[in-house]
């Protein structure tokens, strides 16, 4: 199939974020060709653990959760399909006064954000899940938030730009990209050259490269989640769960897919490669992971574990991502470093990035994450 070499914008990366941002700038009428070098979703959108939350997020980072959360609530009218999304809950758990209070602190504040969290007692919590641990003495549940299938989302998105008239190109790896006069113009291997005077960069754990193509140096390290699957047994937990205030080491979080599996994730990060594309799990985190199911929801640990894996993340050293215009170079924008929490964010990137690129700004307030606030480094570089 060809493929026109010409269009308004030129998006880099078909994750979730520049499949969501393709489909959303087709339903405004602009022309969209979208490179991959592999398939759409298949890195970070694809591998992480799933969770569709608001709860726990930064206050400035709300309005966009927000707006993500509509989305995702649209996606059989959007899109056809529903990547699995079920609007379950988000419960995160307390094991000491010091975590009840930190729950109780944060709804208080995100009630003022627009979001409402129920503060569960022990009793409470013990009645509705009974398989929690004993050491489980409260919670705080987002019950409008929920989990879905990476692995379904950002491909749901590109077929669904692609039949809108977006031209979705896989396996088409860019090896550079230069403004050249009005236009951007990424060259690909094979040869193939695309030009657009609008271009996105939205690659992940490559957006820092590319970034730096023009200029623009950021901090960002790759890191790998730690994440695996159970046997499937009866269908019964309901939400997304996950500890209150943890350390890294005890930072564990679960969910049960309606096929019965459980998917498990946390407890620290792996290494990862962004050169060879590969990321790892170390046995010794999987076997933490257990030791902390043991704690939060013991029958869990008794299951059989079927897979483990692992991907590539782009995590900001101030944990923070890189989104919106170029503090460089007009017509250049970005949507990369999402720090291991974008899964949620993601229809809700894409809407804001198709709204900034169509109109020149932005309805949901994006500012602190502009790339600017690295001009420091990016001037140490140069």
């Amino acid at each position: 199939m060809s493929h026109p070499t010409h269009a308004d914008v030129v998006i880099v990366g078909g994750g979730l974020m520049g499949a969501s941002t393709a489909f959303f700038l087709r339903q405004r009428g602009v022309s969209v060709i979208l490179l991959e070098r592999g398939l759409t979703g298949q890195q970070a959108s694809g591998v992480n653990f799933g969770n569709v939350r608001r709860q726990g997020r930064p206050m400035a980072q709300l309005p966009l959760s927000h707006r993500a959360h509509r989305v995702w609530q649209r996606l059989p009218e959007l899109l056809g399909e529903d990547a699995e999304y079920l609007q379950t809950g988000h419960l995160r758990c307390a094991y000491d006064q010091q975590h009840i209070e930190v729950l109780e602190k944060y709804a208080s504040e995100a009630r003022h954000h627009g979001l409402a969290l129920d503060i569960l007692g022990e009793k409470t919590i013990r009645q509705r899940y009974p398989f929690l641990g004993k050491e489980v003495i409260a919670g705080s549940l987002a019950p409008e938030d929920g989990h879905a299938n990476p692995r379904l989302a950002a491909p749901a998105f590109a077929r669904a730009a692609a039949r809108a008239g977006a031209h979705i190109i896989e396996n088409t790896e860019v090896l550079s990209i230069v403004k050249d006069g009005v236009d951007f113009r990424a060259s690909c291997a094979g040869g193939a050259e695309y030009r657009a005077p609008v271009l996105l960069v939205a690659s992940g754990a490559w957006g820092d490269k590319m970034a730096a193509q023009f200029g623009e140096h950021v901090p960002m390290d790759v890191r790998g989640p730690q994440m695996g699957v159970t046997e499937p047994v009866p269908y019964v937990i309901g939400p997304a769960i996950g500890v209150a205030v943890p350390s890294i080491q005890t930072s564990l979080y679960f969910r049960q897919v309606k096929r019965g599996n459980i998917v498990f994730g946390g407890c620290g990060r792996g290494p990862a490669n962004p050169d060879t594309r590969r990321a790892y799990v170390l046995p010794e985190h999987t076997l933490a992971q257990f030791r902390q199911m043991a704690r939060l929801a013991p029958v869990v640990s008794k299951l059989n574990i079927i897979r483990v894996w692992s991907g590539i993340e782009g995590y900001m050293r101030d944990d923070k991502p890189v989104m919106g215009p170029s503090a460089r170079v007009s017509g250049l924008h970005y949507a990369f470093g999402f720090c291991g929490h974008g899964f949620q964010l993601g229809p809700g990137v894409g809407d804001v990035m198709a709204e900034l690129i169509a109109t020149g700004a932005t309805s949901t307030p994006i500012e602190p994450y502009h790339i600017g606030r690295f001009s420091d480094l990016a001037a140490q570089a140069a």
